[in-house]
């Protein structure tokens, strides 16, 4: 089947066979492979990518699917080279450790700070369900994201005063 997407500002035509998943398309036939495949189940985040302005699991949506739609990838995060403002929190706090993770992440961290400009722990928390990482215990994902959002020097202040 031909389908048309935009995927990073792009506009892209292939033909795809109608069970290729987007992850699969996005990896394999557009050479974006900042997106991982985890689980392959819509289990663990790792392949989250925004479909329409909305975050799904690319293994778990069919590249048909996405026909007429606008993706964005991890590989649209940074503009010109220059890291966004989410990509210099995570690697100023430590929160890639082996990066598997990271993209799914920081695709789900955005989301969340798009409907919640300042989100306290516990919605940071609730909002990455559905992201598994195994290296950084979270601590340093939470740190990123409290301070992108500016409120981890205030969460500091509050601690010593």
């Amino acid at each position: 089947m031909l389908i048309q997407v935009t995927v990073n500002s792009v506009l892209y035509e292939r033909e795809v066979k109608e069970n290729r998943t987007l992850l699969r398309f996005l990896r394999e036939d557009l050479g974006l492979t900042g997106t991982k495949e985890g689980c392959g189940a819509g289990e663990c985040g790792a392949c989250t990518v925004f479909l329409n302005g909305k975050t799904v699991n690319s293994c778990m949506v069919l590249a048909v699917e996405a026909d007429g739609g606008i993706v964005e990838t991890i590989e649209g995060e940074a503009k010109k080279g220059v890291l966004s403002a989410l990509q210099a929190a995570f690697e100023a706090h430590g929160a890639v450790q082996c990066g598997f993770c990271t993209a799914g992440m920081i695709m789900s961290a955005r989301q969340l700070i798009h409907n919640n400009p300042r989100p306290t722990r516990e919605e940071i928390q609730e909002g990455l369900e559905g992201n598994f990482c195994r290296c950084t215990g979270y601590e340093q994902i939470i740190e990123a994201i409290l301070d992108v959002t500016g409120q981890l020097q205030e969460k500091e202040e509050l601690e010593y005063v």
